[in-house]
């Protein structure tokens, strides 16, 4: 038995012995256990896939999340959101700390959320240790890897027009080093999978955050952040690590983020099997690629969670200014109306009954009321 097949096989087992010997709580009609947290009136939720999370149709995304602004969380919590997302790289680890200032010791306050964070750089281990290698080669094996680079980006239309977009400046930037990897396994992967590197970084990553905010363990950990391609899920020490940490207690369930190729990355996490949950952008541009995907992830019962919602219509990154005016003419013929484009994106997302949550950048109160208004709101969508 190879390596990879052998560790992802002994960490799906030690997953299971844990999932055994965990709590029992409330089982629904599909035998998926539910749990609740900070149910009001006013707010709809939705079953987070087989993680049983009964989560709040709108979450609070950690871009607007600083130790200066996080007070207006109060006003989220008692219109019924119960689910916070972070990542060490938000802030460098400000955004964190702030989620910790605002649940602070209270533990009737912490006992409302769902905590989820992100294992931020992991990808950057591979993606140094190939590159390491590509340098030193001969001009003529690079000039061969590097068209096998452009064969696979074309193959996997991963910057297609209509399928890429621009979320955050340097977003692009991330996908050559990312290809440049996966052009070189075939030759290298002996000198780079399995490095130690991988377990190290997780650990540590987790420990920071554990201590940042203040908390004994994250319901979520996602695996890595904002993977932009599919080999970079399939690696053996994160199934591996994951399994040690959870039966430390310290994560609950794992799952991936993605904003470059999120169909590929959410068919793959749902194929591997050890991906409770899955949060990729999704919206009015995308949305033609990602549909069959979802159904696929549902159907096997990973929750999905669609960020990038609203900044298809929206943005507040200058660089990416101004929106393109035919996505901001798409929503509102998509929902007509005078409400704000974001807002009706949030609600377009949430008429897809294969997504669990939508992920709301949360400025201040205004943003609070208005984006969390949109949850329970059912609408009859016009064509494009």
């Amino acid at each position: 038995m190879q390596r990879r097949s052998f560790l992802y096989t002994s960490a799906s087992l030690a997953l299971a012995q844990v999932a055994q010997s965990a709590p029992q709580a409330k089982s629904t009609e599909q035998g998926v256990k539910e749990q609740w947290k900070n149910r009001q009136p006013g707010m709809a939720y939705r079953r987070f896939g087989r993680s049983g999370m009964m989560i709040s149709e709108v979450v609070s995304g950690g871009d607007p999340i600083r130790s200066p602004n996080y007070q207006h969380l109060g006003l989220a919590l008692e219109m019924g959101m119960n689910y916070f997302d972070m990542a060490p790289a938000y802030g460098r680890g400000d955004c964190e700390i702030a989620y910790g200032k605002f649940l602070g010791t209270d533990s009737a306050k912490r006992d409302k959320v769902f905590l989820a964070t992100k294992v931020s750089g992991l990808q950057d281990i591979r993606n140094r240790l190939y590159k390491g290698i590509f340098d030193g080669l001969p001009e003529e094996k690079k000039s061969a890897i590097l068209k096998r680079v452009d064969d696979m980006k074309r193959e996997r239309m991963v910057d297609k027009p209509g399928y890429f977009v621009d979320y955050y400046p340097g977003q692009r930037n991330q996908i050559a080093p990312a290809y440049l990897a996966n052009a070189m396994m075939q030759d290298y992967a002996n000198k780079v999978e399995g490095s130690k590197q991988y377990r190290e970084f997780i650990i540590t990553s987790i420990e920071g955050s554990l201590k940042r905010i203040g908390a004994d363990s994250f319901d979520v950990l996602h695996c890595p952040h904002g993977a932009c391609t599919t080999e970079e899920l399939d690696i053996p020490e994160i199934y591996e690590t994951f399994a040690e940490l959870r039966k430390q207690g310290k994560v609950r369930f794992l799952g991936v983020t993605t904003h470059t190729d999120p169909a590929a990355i959410l068919r793959k996490a749902t194929a591997l099997g050890f991906y409770d949950v899955v949060q990729g952008a999704y919206n009015i541009v995308n949305a033609g690629y990602m549909d069959q995907a979802l159904q696929e992830a549902h159907a096997k019962g990973v929750g999905f969670i669609g960020m990038k919602v609203a900044m298809a219509v929206a943005t507040h990154h200058k660089a990416l200014q101004p929106v393109p005016q035919w996505r901001i003419d798409k929503i509102n013929r998509i929902v007509p109306g005078d409400m704000k484009p974001p807002l009706k994106a949030y609600m377009w997302a949430l008429q897809n009954p294969n997504v669990s949550a939508v992920v709301s950048n949360l400025w201040d109160e205004t943003h609070v009321r208005e984006n969390l208004g949109c949850a329970g709101k059912k609408l009859e969508l016009q064509p494009a």
